[in-house]
């Protein structure tokens, strides 16, 4: 087995890491006490080409490796959640759906914009009263005379309420069969289609910096040709498409286990009491080194994920695992790092209190935790 990463794996942690530092950390605290979404940060990302990475270049991407793609997140969330969760939603959850499941046409139309770092794209998946029971939307969408009609709402919908905002993927109930099931179409709705309203969410608690929103679809009525896939099938693609996903959710909580372990380390080496830093009394000491191992053991659980993505294997166990693994370390391990920087650690004027708040939303976004233990119990023939 060759852990040994490529030449261009390490050029992309040295730039990205380059970025997040030079870029982001000087204005992440700033931008998160705003609650300000930097469309600045996130047209320099499309410039650095992150967006579309693992698309092929006749789409605007880089025809990069998943690993490349997944490293790229790590980086930024080992700085900054928010950024972080820009990238990771657009690339993974707004860009994947209309790659992989998108007629040649809609790919051509929608890619190369969403590869520049000016074009973003929503995900409309999650409802006020469907979250990890995918299957309880009730958002309805009906054919007619050759273009659908669609009423509902989403909510918590990442890049769906700014100005860079191009549309959403949208899932619908577009049938209710007799026995009471329900057949789940996706439907691409852009921003700018008449009755589609985006509102900014605010106040929260985390990834302050990045846009959340409500979608609002009051007979909204676009083309036939916007149904993305095959009818009956939003369900597949929307489930699918968040297997892809929980490989950068897995890779934001790496980003910031990693991200805060540091802050932790340095801060343990600085700060004296009893004359002498508190990183040599063994109580820290056993602290830091519980951090450095669980790192590395959800970087190679993480990196196997994306290997065996990229070998064309089966890889939706790992994935899960991977995302529960990574997002419950990054809450210990930022845990851990308040606890060591004590007092301090509870001020926003230590970093470590955002990696503290952004790492709770890794357990429930994307699939919570349980769900992800449910998976895997399939998985292992339970």
């Amino acid at each position: 087995m060759d852990f040994e990463l490529t030449e261009i794996q390490k050029m992309i942690r040295e730039t990205v890491r380059d970025f997040a530092e030079r870029e982001i950390k000087p204005v992440a605290q700033e931008l998160d006490e705003k609650g300000e979404f930097s469309y600045e940060l996130t047209r320099k990302m499309g410039e650095l080409g992150l967006f579309g990475m693992y698309l092929p270049e006749e789409y605007g991407g880089q025809g990069m490796d998943t690993l490349s793609y997944i490293i790229a997140v790590e980086e930024l969330a080992r700085v900054d959640g928010s950024q972080a969760a820009t990238l990771a939603a657009h690339n993974s959850l707004g860009i994947g759906p209309i790659y992989y499941y998108g007629t040649p046409e809609q790919k051509k139309k929608y890619l190369p914009a969403l590869c520049t770092g000016e074009g973003l794209w929503g995900f409309g998946l999650t409802e006020p009263e469907a979250g990890s029971d995918s299957r309880g939307t009730k958002t309805m969408a009906s054919l007619k005379d050759g273009k659908w009609h669609i009423n509902g709402s989403k909510i918590f919908i990442t890049n769906a309420a700014n100005k860079f905002s191009l549309g959403s993927t949208i899932q619908a109930v577009t049938k209710i069969h007799d026995n009471g099931k329900k057949e789940y179409t996706t439907i691409i709705v852009e921003q700018n289609t008449p009755g589609f309203k985006a509102v900014e969410m605010h106040d929260k608690m985390m990834w302050r910096a990045s846009n959340t929103a409500e979608l609002y679809l009051d007979d909204v009525v676009v083309p036939g040709e916007n149904l993305l896939g095959e009818i009956g099938e939003g369900s597949h693609i929307m489930l699918s498409t968040l297997d892809n996903g929980r490989l950068s959710i897995a890779a934001m909580g790496l980003g910031a286990a990693q991200g805060a372990f540091e802050l932790a380390l340095q801060y343990a080496g600085e700060r004296k009491q009893f004359g002498k830093p508190i990183g040599k009394f063994q109580i820290n000491a056993f602290k830091l080194a519980d951090m450095a191992t669980k790192i590395e053991l959800a970087r190679a659980l993480l990196y196997k994920a994306c290997w065996l993505k990229d070998a064309g294997k089966p890889f939706g166990k790992e994935a899960a695992m991977s995302k529960l693994y990574c997002s419950e370390i990054a809450n210990e391990i930022a845990y851990e790092a308040v606890q060591i920087h004590g007092g301090y650690g509870l001020m926003k004027d230590y970093a470590i209190e955002r990696f503290y708040r952004d790492a709770r939303l890794l357990t429930i976004g994307e699939g919570t935790s349980e769900i992800q233990r449910l998976v895997i119990s399939r998985h292992i023939g339970l």
